[in-house]
């Protein structure tokens, strides 16, 4: 599986880019435009954040998919085992705490308009018979939606016992949206499976950005771009006791986007909130 790297400063940007998206479901990007130093104290801020009390932390916790949830409160689709992590969702709506609201904010903002700038690739590159039949262009059904998410995630120490029942940090998965952006993880851990079932190390050194494409991605473009799935593993030995951060930005359409006739992004929304164990 040959993920592909796109320096997005280069005249081929996004034709390499779909082409890494249409091959494997992933792209690794460099030169986007996000300043490392950013990343760096946006990690920084939230981890603050989580080596609170969980008493200091769950006044954060918010109705309609915001602010703060719990370590194992998220299981993947198909899973009895919740994922060994706990995580807070920004939504332009969302009550974030004061100490890492700024930042938090701005991140919030470059990422999404980095989003669109990746969106309009994709859809540039779509051949022309997929293109027509979509019900609206993909930087279209985005643009300035409410449902993009930014999810700062803390993967603490390994639960020894949770991980002999089975547990791992991130189950198996594809994500729900249109695209995913992941800032460069704190530690390595993530892997993509490819066609033949083997799993592969997604590399993504400090100030990369990952990009995967979500279900939603690949229903409106009927498989073109696969959305592939990936998971987070528990580390060994001694990395076993050392925390693990990671921030994705989620990239969904508005909720009445069509993805295909019949079925809106809410709808399909909706639906896999219900299976993954965040619904209500």
């Amino acid at each position: 599986m040959k993920i592909g790297l796109v320096d997005c400063s280069a005249p081929d940007a996004a034709a390499r880019f779909s082409r890494s998206l249409t091959d494997t479901g992933f792209a690794v990007l460099v030169n986007h435009g996000v300043d490392a130093s950013r990343i760096d104290a946006v990690y920084s801020a939230w981890a603050e954040f989580f080596a609170q009390p969980e008493s200091a932390k769950t006044p954060f916790v918010q109705a309609g998919q915001r602010g703060y949830f719990p370590y194992r409160s998220e299981n993947a689709k198909g899973e009895s085992q919740k994922d060994l992590k706990e995580f807070f969702q920004v939504y332009p709506d969302a009550d974030v705490p004061a100490a890492q609201a700024g930042i938090t904010r701005d991140t919030y903002a470059a990422l999404a308009a980095l989003g669109q700038q990746l969106l309009g690739w994709l859809q540039a590159e779509l051949p022309p018979a997929l293109a027509e039949r979509l019900s609206a262009p993909l930087t279209e059904m985005a643009e300035g939606s409410p449902k993009t998410m930014f999810r700062i995630l803390h993967y603490p120490p390994v639960d020894t016992e949770a991980a002999k029942a089975g547990a791992i940090r991130a189950a198996a998965h594809e994500d729900i949206n249109l695209i995913t952006l992941l800032l460069a993880g704190s530690a390595p851990g993530l892997q993509a499976r490819d066609r033949n079932g083997e799993w592969h190390d997604v590399s993504c050194d400090p100030g990369m950005i990952a990009v995967n494409a979500g279900d939603m991605l690949q229903m409106a473009t009927d498989g073109y771009y696969p959305s592939t799935t990936h998971r987070v593993v528990n580390p060994e030995g001694t990395d076993a006791s050392q925390a693990r951060y990671s921030m994705p930005m989620f990239i969904h359409p508005h909720a009445n986007a069509v993805l295909k006739p019949g079925t809106t992004a809410d709808d399909y929304l909706n639906e896999r909130l219900r299976e993954i164990g965040l619904a209500g």
